[in-house]
């Protein structure tokens, strides 16, 4: 077998495009809780902290004043850019609350599923035994001419 052969076979395989659909959902999925994290919750969370920007927080190591991190970073300055380490803190802890409370809604839901499929199948007459069947057919073979 060639690498080609393997190759196509390995890509063939139900779990490289199970992960591969799961890949290109999650790259979808990641553009949804970024708007939902920039355009709904940090504006909440800039009401409650009165505006407070965490991402130009900076300690300038070299010399030179400078205004904002930008205009110390466009001037080549070194610095130490706490404030920014803070938003990707704050921004990784929001975007993990909010896949953790999207994963527990639909863990909710696919056992609701689970659930009502489980009560369905109890609700279904349950079908003859094996022992049933064997007498009905030994009835039907007694009667039956030889």
């Amino acid at each position: 077998m060639s690498i080609l052969d393997e190759f196509k076979s390995f890509i063939a395989k139900g779990n490289v495009m199970d992960m591969a659909v799961g890949i290109i959902i999650g790259a979808a999925f990641t553009g949804i809780v970024s708007s939902l994290v920039a355009d709904l919750i940090n504006p909440i969370i800039g009401l409650i902290t009165g505006g407070i920007d965490f991402s130009n927080l900076f300690v300038n190591l070299g010399d030179g004043d400078y205004a904002s991190l930008a205009a110390a970073r466009d001037a080549g300055a070194p610095v130490f850019a706490y404030g920014s380490f803070i938003t990707a803190v704050i921004n990784f802890l929001i975007i993990a609350w909010v896949v953790f409370l999207l994963v527990k809604i639909v863990n909710r839901v696919k056992d609701a599923a689970i659930h009502k499929s489980a009560k369905e199948a109890e609700a279904q007459p349950a079908g003859p035994t094996q022992e049933q069947l064997l007498a009905e057919i030994r009835d039907l073979l007694k009667r039956s001419p030889a």
